[in-house]
């Protein structure tokens, strides 16, 4: 290729250069609505059910039905974003989410709000990828790339806990719609600025044919997966429509693996997944994702219900943690991130975030939040955050450009799995183990003040049980990190043409991992 002809593109790709602190900006922005729509809405939920008469029986619905449609259609909106381009995935994203947040404020009826939250769910699985994959492939120097997936660590591990703040603001002072209606000023500044903004790095599409039987097969077994945990919470582990639907989930995810295998251009190149330290990556992160919903879940629960806390102080109380995520994402492991192995960051944050998690074991009804929730929320967020930023960016790093939208779809899935399968599990030990102790204890009070004492100890004493399976769960999750990723720390080698060829990459740095 002659200069003349090389100068349009080499100019194209100092643009795109250019503009990515830029392009960081709208996609942290899309990234924190998609998180704070995950908690924003429990908050708005007892509202909306009595406006719009949801019996309690259905009430579960407007978190299901984004839950099916987010977690059944993240590796399909992956893919999409891998073949349309990510910068056009990303913009149809936000527009979409947009208008199914603004037809969920406008819900006149149940069939109408659940049909939205659906919808929501289905834009946001093609956004969340497309999201994560403009990061991998717009940063791949090691220190910026460090800088880059710090900050958006720091929004996915922070952003549930800021939308309870949000929810419960906008509930409490305005009205529980506005938890819709908030998502679209976010969208439209986001879809704006990505859309003048984002310049996508050449070369990087697959331009396969759409592999239907592994779209098929992977929906329908990420719906019946997360379906049956959800089942499960509501009507027990025994329940025999849970049991087939984890029967038919286990049936669909082994046929859509053996349909992987065989075809030519599979939906999620299996190359993606038994790369040890990517695998690694997705195990510890949804295992530590199953013990942080846990936490949000009782948490929760103890300042509202035990403690008396309004929905807005609630939210407030869990700003301790979301600064030490961001401290811990931001400073601690953005500054180490290309001085040691992931490994080091990962393993030890995962046990820095399980101590945390160990504090909350002594919860008591007469617990002061300064001396026991305080602490633990520091720790729980400066451990998740070192551990969430090396876990987003090896996600990503090394796979080939045109698998970078299913590489971070992985990562969705992993979390949106882990987190059914938290709500769910952690759910079940907590009631059983509340009612064990109602039961054992509840023949003692003979007063109603007393009944209502045991009634409370009850449900602290199921917190606190949930809560030690949790700080197994992460002392599990850091083994992994520890024992499956290998990799090194990221370096920095120079790519220089030395007229091997003409390609425009001839000044481009890659990381290369020192062992």
């Amino acid at each position: 290729m002659s200069e003349t002809a090389k100068a349009p593109a080499k100019a194209a790709q100092a643009d795109a250069h250019s503009n990515r602190w830029k392009a960081l900006t709208f996609i942290a922005l899309a990234q924190l609505m998609v998180v704070l729509d995950a908690t924003i809405v429990n908050i708005a939920l007892p509202s909306a059910q009595q406006d719009l008469g949801i019996s309690d029986g259905n009430r579960q619905w407007v978190v299901t039905a984004y839950a099916l449609a987010f977690g059944g259609l993240l590796l399909f909106g992956g893919r999409i974003a891998d073949l349309w381009g990510r910068k056009r995935a990303f913009v149809a994203g936000l527009v979409g989410f947009a208008g199914a947040s603004a037809l969920g404020g406008a819900a006149t009826n149940e069939a109408m709000m659940f049909g939205a939250r659906a919808l929501q769910g289905a834009f946001g699985a093609l956004l969340a990828p497309a999201a994560l994959s403009l990061l991998a492939v717009m940063f791949t120097e090691p220190k910026e790339r460090a800088k880059a997936f710090g900050i958006y660590g720091a929004i996915a591990g922070g952003g549930g806990a800021v939308g309870f703040i949000l929810g419960g603001i906008l509930t409490e002072y305005l009205d529980w719609r506005w938890t819709f209606f908030v998502n679209i000023p976010f969208a439209v500044v986001a879809a704006a600025g990505a859309y003048f903004v984002i310049r996508e790095p050449e070369g990087g599409r697959n331009r396969s044919p759409l592999d239907i039987p592994g779209v098929v097969l992977s929906t329908l077994g990420l719906v019946s997966l997360v379906y049956g945990f959800t089942r499960a919470e509501s009507d027990g582990w025994g329940d025999s429509t849970t049991v087939g639907l984890f029967i038919a989930s286990a049936v669909l995810l082994a046929a859509f693996v053996l349909t992987e295998s065989k075809v030519k251009a599979p939906l999620l190149p299996l190359r993606v997944i038994t790369e040890r330290n990517r695998g690694g990556v997705y195990l510890s992160l949804g295992l530590a994702i199953i013990a942080m919903f846990g936490l949000f879940l009782f948490l929760t629960y103890y300042l509202q219900i035990v403690k008396g806390y309004s929905p807005v102080k609630t939210g407030f109380a869990f700003l301790p943690m979301i600064g030490g995520m961001m401290v811990g994402s931001t400073q601690i492991g953005t500054r180490l991130m290309t001085r040691v192995a992931p490994r080091l960051l990962m393993g030890p944050g995962f046990l820095v975030a399980a101590v945390g998690m160990l504090l909350l074991t002594q919860l008591e009804i007469g617990s002061s939040y300064a001396s026991v929730i305080l602490p633990s929320m520091v720790l729980l967020g400066l451990g998740m955050g070192t551990a969430f930023m090396p876990a987003m960016s090896l996600a990503t790093q090394g796979v080939e450009p045109r698998d970078a939208g299913v590489a971070s779809a992985m990562v969705n899935t992993s979390q949106q799995v882990g987190g059914a399968i938290g709500t769910a599990l952690l759910n079940t030990i907590a009631a059983s183990a509340t009612t064990s102790y109602i039961k054992d204890h509840i023949g003692g009070a003979a007063s109603k003040s007393q009944q209502q004492l045991v009634q409370l100890e009850g449900q602290v004493h199921g917190y606190t049980n949930a809560i030690w399976f949790a700080v197994g769960i992460l002392v599990i999750a850091a083994t992994i990190a520890v024992t499956f990723i290998n990799t090194g720390r990221p370096d920095v080698t120079s790519v220089s043409d030395a007229g091997a060829g003409d390609g425009i990459e001839d000044e481009v740095k890659v990381p290369v991992i020192a062992h």
